[in-house]
């Protein structure tokens, strides 16, 4: 399984997440029973990596989401936004760009071109500050 569908299956697991009080070993569960797409020990190890983190990088999406509260921020986004700020912050063997270019193709394929926008705006401004940070 290539990285880009790690990534997408993540996504859907995440995205699922967002609507339910289930645990991610759950959400896990039902996505292999449902068998509606790939399933392996990569997707499992990143969804619950971006699961654990989720009020992190949720407090770092309200901040850099300067006209929006986070409530109001479609849900495709914060869930896209989650797994690429997750990658930019702890996995090292992926590069920002890299984070950001996968985040918007995912943006692309399921959310509006505003919300591509603003998923590209966020984590410009976030890789941004993080480069002046190590300056």
């Amino acid at each position: 399984m290539k990285r880009s569908e790690v990534r997408e299956a993540v996504f859907f697991l995440t995205f699922e997440k967002l609507f339910s009080d289930n645990t991610a070993d759950d959400i896990i569960d039902d996505a292999y029973e449902a068998d509606n797409f790939e399933m392996n020990e990569d997707v499992e190890k990143l969804f619950k990596n971006v699961d654990e983190k989720t009020d992190e990088v949720d407090e770092i999406i309200a901040k850099y989401s300067e006209n929006r509260q986070f409530s109001r921020i479609p849900k495709v986004s914060v869930a896209v936004l989650r797994i690429a700020l997750y990658e930019m912050l702890y996995d090292d063997k992926v590069p920002d760009n890299v984070a950001i270019s996968e985040a918007v193709i995912l943006t692309k394929k399921f959310a509006y071109e505003q919300d591509v926008q603003f998923v590209n705006g966020l984590l410009g401004a976030f890789f941004r500050s993080r480069e002046k940070t190590e300056q």
